[in-house]
């Protein structure tokens, strides 16, 4: 694909200056036409510096779930779709989604499907999106799944929201605590050492231990940064293989209060996306891959595989899942209920309004469980490095009596 720049002059004769994306200049050209456009100059732009959508470029969440909305809500007023792209075109602050649209609106122009437009980006609308349109279009009711799309974004954001929080608290004190303890030991506690060596008495194991260790960090503090740096490259190598990968998300589901925080945020995010692909007519084998790829980790990616694959020689959604310990309960049994009575989307849309509210309550748990044990061990921590200076303090008192 090959970018060109243009000069031209619209049907009322205003000056348009921009860019297009095409396979060959006369592609480019149709284009430009094609959208009642006198076109002046068309040249060839450096395509290595012109790649600002395929360097996996990504639109903010949040302007996404805006864009979905006001494009709902135009689809509903009986706003053409042309139109209404070029319409939340104009008006989009984000430039990758801007420069997104200006495409798919020429698509829209040229009669092709929006499901097919919007589906050449897949960096900007996600498979599930696409997969959502191309039901709402076969059913006539591209609004309402609009509506769905947007409402399920919006839950996505929200939920996501809500786990950042949750776990940027324990992750700021750990920092504060580790940042206070270097501190302590580069900063303040050298301070110490030549009142220590001019104390007669010998220096208690313990203070002679943190002493060292201060030194050490002073003069190798080096081999720390390398340390960490390893643990960095060794954890990217091993997330990057497969096996690896199966590994790590299995230890992030077992680690105790965590894991089952964690677990919660994707029974809620799976529950939410099959409900709203089958709300939407979805087929269910088409379901459960696409679900399969947004959940983020690869232990229950591979439990949904099973899933298709049994569902696929006839057998139940719930039968891999009572097999596996991922899975609580109450998510099976609903499944069963929901395939024996044909509800199934129903079903999957209670569980997931369940699992969004447990989320909600472990996060604030989650909370005031880690609060107090977090500022504990912070003040174990420094209490640790302070004692290792008052304990020689009593030996210098006794001397001096």
């Amino acid at each position: 694909m090959h970018y060109f720049q243009y000069n031209a002059r619209d049907i009322l004769g205003k000056p348009k200056r921009g860019k297009v994306q095409a396979e060959s200049r006369g592609e480019a050209l149709e284009k430009l036409q094609s959208q009642q456009m006198i076109v002046f100059e068309l040249k060839e732009l450096n395509r290595t510096l012109n790649k600002e959508l395929s360097f996996g470029k990504r639109v903010k969440k949040k302007e996404f779930i805006i864009f979905l909305r006001q494009l709902s809500t135009l689809i509903e007023a009986g706003v053409p779709l042309v139109e209404a792209t070029g319409l939340l075109q104009e008006q989009t602050k984000d430039k990758f989604l801007k420069e997104t649209l200006k495409y798919v609106r020429s698509d829209l122009v040229e009669g092709v499907r929006f499901s097919d437009a919007v589906a050449k980006h897949p960096k900007i609308f996600p498979e599930l999106f696409v997969n959502m349109i191309r039901a709402g279009e076969a059913s006539g009711e591209l609004d309402d799944v609009l509506n769905k799309m947007a409402v399920y974004y919006e839950k996505q954001y929200d939920m996501r929201q809500k786990v950042i929080t949750a776990l940027s608290y324990p992750v700021l004190v750990a920092f504060v605590a580790v940042a206070i303890c270097i501190a302590l030991l580069v900063v303040v506690f050298p301070q110490f050492t030549s009142m220590f060596e001019t104390m007669d008495a010998e220096l208690p194991t313990y203070t002679a231990f943190v002493l060292s260790l201060s030194e050490s960090m002073q003069k190798y503090w080096y081999f720390g940064v390398l340390f960490l740096l390893l643990c960095v490259v060794l954890y990217r190598i091993v997330v990057s293989k497969p096996k690896g990968k199966l590994f790590m998300d299995t230890v992030k589901l077992k680690i105790p209060v965590l894991g089952s925080f964690y677990q919660k945020a994707i029974l809620a995010r799976m529950t939410r996306t099959m409900s709203s692909l089958l709300e939407s007519s979805v087929p269910i084998l088409d379901t459960l891959q696409i679900s399969s790829r947004i959940l983020q980790n690869k232990l229950m990616e591979h439990i949904i595989q099973d899933c298709y694959e049994t569902v696929e020689k006839g057998d139940s959604l719930a039968t891999p899942m009572e097999k596996h310990w991922a899975f609580p309960p109450m998510v099976t049994q609903m499944i069963r209920v929901g395939e024996k009575s044909g509800s199934l989307d129903s079903l999957l849309h209670r569980a997931a309004d369940f699992y969004e509210q447990e989320l909600d309550y472990a996060a604030e748990r989650l909370k005031a469980m880690l609060e107090p044990i977090l500022i504990l061990i912070l003040s174990a921590m420094v209490g640790s490095i302070v004692t290792a200076v008052v304990i020689p303090m009593f030996s210098l008192y006794e001397n001096i009596q």
